[in-house]
């Protein structure tokens, strides 16, 4: 039988049917994944998204756009106080019904979302569920429960790095799995001179001190406090540009006030504005710290740096080190010193930020780049189709 997405003389074979659900999707950068499946050609690919969903600091709703590929249906979600208690409403059991080649669930597998999937979608079809988690835990009922219920009902499980696949491992998982990280725009998130020079221009930094970034979540777990403390022990010239928001808002600007205009602390009004901020840093910080609960489980912040050539400096927490490998620089999470030392030595050499900014291009547009990951994805399914 030949492949059902190959054209035989005049003769199309229908594309296969890809069925993707996450909350995440209710924001459309997140949807690039999808987007990317269907610009493959070969799928016919539908996005399920809530209708309206609270993010970490807002709410966000679901809308489509004329341009996206692929069909994209807001459905109201229940008990959406918390990701982990929401439930998809009926619609999505209805869409379940369809035949469909492979059910995609970007959800963790011990939420509520996830055993509904599970119960609803046919036997017959493969599910796959897509999982963060970089540490073993023992979730209290009916968390365990559910996950229990949804790895026995799952065909293939998508791991976002080799520590989430590591925890699949420890647990026992013996079907399917890939190792998939997630994606970034490698046209959107370029080197782009001009933006650096306006973002600077707006700041009034019009001199040469290198600008030394931090991007994402100001909460404890991300080392705000750290970089604080070795940015006041640096002696050589520097500015710095703290980019979010979050619980350490207030601390961040309190401690920005005793450096006057050499350093800023700016939100981002949309994440179309993040590649003109980090086109103004000379060097990215990612700090992450672990706790008992947490270790970064990937770090979007990297490969966005990557692809507009930043430099990065980052700790070694969770799955850092496998993101940055040889395209950035690793040290030791905890040590204060070495942070101190290795971000006076990047000021002080222009050279080595050059060869690292090369090497951040070179490894985005190598392996973090949308149509690669989805290309991944899209693989993996069709092994699962077999």
């Amino acid at each position: 039988m030949p492949d059902p997405h190959v054209v035989t003389g005049r003769t199309r074979w229908p594309r296969r049917r890809v069925l993707t659900i996450s909350h995440s999707y209710c924001v459309e950068l997140n949807r690039r994944l999808p987007q990317e499946l269907a610009r493959l050609g070969e799928w016919e690919v539908t996005v399920v998204a809530p209708l309206h969903f609270r993010g970490d600091f807002e709410w966000h709703s679901t809308t489509s756009h004329a341009e996206e590929r692929c069909q994209v249906v807001p459905v109201p979600v229940h008990f959406s106080n918390r990701v982990h208690t929401m439930l998809y409403g009926s619609a999505v059991t209805r869409l379940l019904r369809e035949p469909w080649d492979v059910v995609h669930c970007w959800e963790e597998p011990y939420v509520a979302a996830s055993g509904q999937i599970a119960r609803a979608a046919a036997l017959r079809v493969p599910l796959v569920f897509a999982t963060f988690q970089n540490i073993v835990k023992r979730y209290p009922p009916p968390f365990n429960w559910i996950e229990r219920s949804a790895m026995r009902r799952a065909d293939g499980v998508i791991a976002f790095g080799h520590t989430a696949r590591h925890v699949l491992e420890a647990r026992g998982w013996q079907q399917p799995a890939r190792t998939i990280p997630p994606g970034v725009d490698v046209d959107g998130f370029r080197p782009d001179p001009g933006q650096r020079a306006r973002i600077r221009q707006t700041f009034g930094w019009t001199d040469a001190a290198p600008v030394i970034g931090f991007l994402g979540r100001f909460v404890p777990e991300k080392g705000l406090t750290l970089l604080m403390d070795a940015l006041d022990r640096i002696e050589t010239p520097w500015r710095a540009l703290f980019v979010g928001s979050g619980p350490l808002d207030s601390a961040l600007r309190t401690w920005s006030r005793r450096h006057g205009d050499r350093v800023r602390v700016q939100r981002a009004a949309s994440h179309q504005e993040v590649p003109a901020y980090l086109n103004a840093m000379d060097l990215l910080c990612a700090p992450s710290q672990t706790t008992g609960r947490w270790r970064e489980q990937f770090g979007r912040m990297l490969i966005e740096a990557f692809s507009c050539g930043v430099p990065v400096l980052a700790s070694s927490s969770g799955e850092i080190p496998h993101v940055v490998a040889d395209a950035g620089i690793v040290i030791e999470e905890h040590d204060l010193d070495a942070w101190v030392r290795t971000i006076s030595a990047l000021l002080a050499d222009p050279d080595r930020r050059a060869d690292l900014s090369r090497r951040g291009r070179d490894r985005a547009v190598s392996t973090y780049a949308w149509p690669i990951v989805a290309r991944q994805h899209a693989d993996f399914f069709c092994e699962l189709m077999r």
